[in-house]
């Protein structure tokens, strides 16, 4: 059983002068705000428009949806703490943030992997598409992305709930990372650490690869078009993914690449930032700005709304 002396933990939050909490709140508070308009948006225009009932915006769907639980996870209670210097968070409630974000975090690997097959049937393999890429594989596709992911987070936090923490209750974070956590146990945390490494090449190494592997065959099929504007026309289709690919697993290396020892802990804290605050911000806006059905969408979805205004 464990250790019941540990009830709580005290997150530090981030070390900054009184006069800078309420710009960053603000700061912080507004990026927050953009994040899910910019998602929901994304899951209603999805929803509501019969021309974006195809593969590439219902996965689009999905990953807004995922950035939606992802930010709203974690950055609430981050607001929190930069106005109250500091927050305590009690030890259920720090596993549920650490599982929702290693959940959905490795759910978006999945997604985004998902994402760059169905740009690989379309560009590569156009007279197949609408044959292999149905509605069953599609199914098939998210549930693959969603379930598994899910039970194997799950057992890491049963693994997490057999350690005992019968010591200090500070966490010099924002947030409920695993690191920080396994750093305040009093027992062997070697078997989740060997898990944690195991599960890494599943979750990031090969989804990883294979993103590679399919755009380095897109990239292959879009030079043998003979126009540029057709070369231009086909890459457009498949740029705004390859933007927030490059964009999330960078970020993702830039977190957990670098080893957190080599860095002061407000390093580590300015790189968990940019994975979990920007990134979800940025991906609504990269596809509402490259993506011509989206924008396109959201016009027809303004001009409805002002007609409603006028009724």
């Amino acid at each position: 059983m464990r250790n019941q002396s540990v009830e709580e933990f005290f997150l530090l939050g981030f070390d900054v002068h009184s006069q800078l909490k309420c710009p960053i709140f603000l700061l912080f508070l507004m990026i927050y705000i953009i994040t899910l308009t910019g998602n929901i948006v994304i899951i209603v225009l999805v929803y509501i428009h019969v021309h974006l009932h195809c593969p590439m915006f219902i996965f689009l769907g999905n990953l807004s949806f995922s950035d939606i639980i992802f930010t709203t996870n974690i950055v609430p209670k981050m607001l929190s703490i930069i106005l109250g210097e500091g927050g305590t968070i009690s030890f259920h409630g720090c596993l549920s943030q650490f599982y929702f974000y290693a959940f959905v975090g490795s759910t978006e690997c999945f997604l985004l992997t998902v994402m760059s097959y169905d740009r690989y049937l379309a560009i590569c393999h156009p007279l197949h598409y609408n044959f292999i890429m149905d509605i069953k594989l599609q199914k098939c596709l998210l549930v693959l992305s969603w379930l598994p992911v899910s039970i194997v987070t799950s057992m890491r936090i049963i693994l997490i709930r057999q350690l005992n923490f019968c010591g200090p209750n500070v966490i010099d974070h924002f947030f409920c990372d695993l690191d920080p956590i396994l750093e305040l146990s009093c027992s062997d945390t070697s078997i989740i650490k060997t898990e944690v490494f195991a599960a890494s090449a599943h979750v990031l190494i090969l989804p990883f690869l294979f993103i590679i592997t399919t755009y380095v065959r897109i990239i292959h099929a879009i030079l043998r078009i003979p126009s540029i504007h057709g070369r231009q026309k086909t890459f457009s289709t498949c740029s705004s993914h390859l933007i927030v690919v490059c964009t999330y697993f960078l970020t993702l290396i830039t977190v957990y690449g670098i080893p957190s020892k080599t860095h002061s802990s407000a390093a580590t804290k300015v790189r968990s930032l940019l994975y979990i605050v920007l990134t979800p911000m940025f991906n609504p806006i990269v596809y509402s700005l490259r993506n011509k059905e989206i924008r396109y969408a959201f016009q027809k979805l303004k001009t409805s709304i002002k007609l409603l205004r006028f009724m």
